[in-house]
């Protein structure tokens, strides 16, 4: 899309996610996928820093917060490794007691976020053997500095207060670490490896069908449901940060109340506020918790509510899908995040707001 068509840049870097997955995956990982045995992932770490890993802790704030949860969901499933995430601001306040053998990854897209700095520098100095990694889209940052290893996301320059190309650049660092430790722990076979790399490598053309075939009707959904004040986002598994994440969205750019919860979790009393006047997305992608999302969703639609799928499946369930193409639910955030963060800003759109420069919102601008 020619930028001079672009309205907003929010819109503007919701595009360019193709291109800045497809920048990572180059960057990250070796652009032709090498015969069995050879090495798939390079972050330019040496072998040793996974050495005696025990355990994982990762430190951020907002949807840095959220792209950590989807790698808490990895590092556990995938690289078999108990994983914490920490509000920056929350562990600033009260520390938890230090644990040996942890990896402390702290996540800002600036660099510069002050609360996850400062909690970064609470370990550094109470630590005797520390192991600190940076994930950021800013390099020469505070973070950088701070760190003893660095990953630079290859987002560019996100002008847009509310993220979407650095979530999603986010994500994939979590990935590509991920499965590096899972490889190097040994609880992936460079088989398996290649199937998932594979996959990934086909992510950025899923993210362009994404665009090219749904942005004009989600653009419909919203100027049907502009007047709608509140929402809320189910999710479970993996996909339950992107209900968080969608929701933070919606509230960022349309100035709507939004929620997002586990589809599990909402039952046990969010559902009494449920009645015509609500709206519900449900994230239901094919997996081991498909059937529990839908179970969950008709229970809300038995309640009077709008209900929105986020799916690969049609499924009469649901009043309007925000349709994905199949993927693996394991990397299905990078997908069911995309819809998600069209919605939110066509709603910002047709209710009037500054969708680049939301109120009460700042951010640092930096370059990759």
């Amino acid at each position: 899309m020619k930028e001079n068509k672009v309205e907003h840049y929010t819109l503007k870097e919701i595009h360019e996610q193709s291109a800045v997955v497809q920048a990572c995956l180059d960057a990250f990982t070796n652009q032709s996928i090498p015969a069995l045995g050879e090495h798939i992932i390079n972050l330019g770490f040496y072998s040793k820093f996974y050495l005696d890993i025990n355990q994982i802790q990762i430190i951020a704030c907002g949807s840095s917060l959220y792209a950590g949860l989807v790698g808490k969901s990895l590092f556990e499933q995938v690289a078999k490794l108990p994983t914490i995430v920490h509000d920056a601001a929350e562990f600033r306040d009260a520390p938890p007691p230090p644990t040996a053998n942890t990896l402390i990854i702290g996540v800002t897209q600036s660099g510069e976020t002050a609360d996850t700095l400062a909690a970064l520098e609470i370990e550094k100095n109470r630590r005797v053997k520390q192991r600190l990694l940076g994930i950021t889209n800013k390099t020469g940052s505070s973070l950088e500095k701070l760190v003893d290893h660095t990953i630079h996301t290859q987002a560019g320059i996100e002008v847009a207060i509310a993220a979407t190309k650095t979530f999603v650049a986010q994500l994939i660092a979590f990935y590509c670490l991920a499965l590096d430790l899972a490889y190097y722990r040994q609880f992936l076979s460079a088989e398996q490896l290649h199937q998932i790399m594979a996959q990934l490598r086909q992510i950025p053309a899923k993210i362009d069908i994404i665009l090219q075939t749904q942005k004009d009707d989600i653009e419909k959904l919203a100027q049907d449901l502009k007047e709608t004040q509140n929402w809320i986002l189910l999710g479970r598994g993996i996909n339950f940060t992107i209900a968080l994440e969608g929701a933070l969205k919606l509230k960022e750019t349309s100035y709507i109340h939004a929620e997002g919860y586990h589809s599990g979790e909402f039952l046990h009393g969010p559902i009494a506020i449920l009645d015509s006047k609500v709206a519900v997305v449900a994230i239901a992608m094919p997996g081991v918790v498909y059937e529990k999302v839908l179970a969950n969703a008709q229970k809300a639609k038995a309640c009077g509510v709008r209900l929105i799928g986020v799916t690969s499946i049609k499924s009469e369930i649901f009043d309007d899908v925000l349709s994905v193409p199949e993927v693996d639910e394991l990397l299905s955030p990078l997908l069911t995040v995309i819809p998600l963060q069209i919605l939110a800003y066509y709603l910002g759109v047709h209710r009037g707001v500054d969708v680049d420069r939301p109120r009460n919102l700042t951010k640092a601008i930096t370059h990759e």
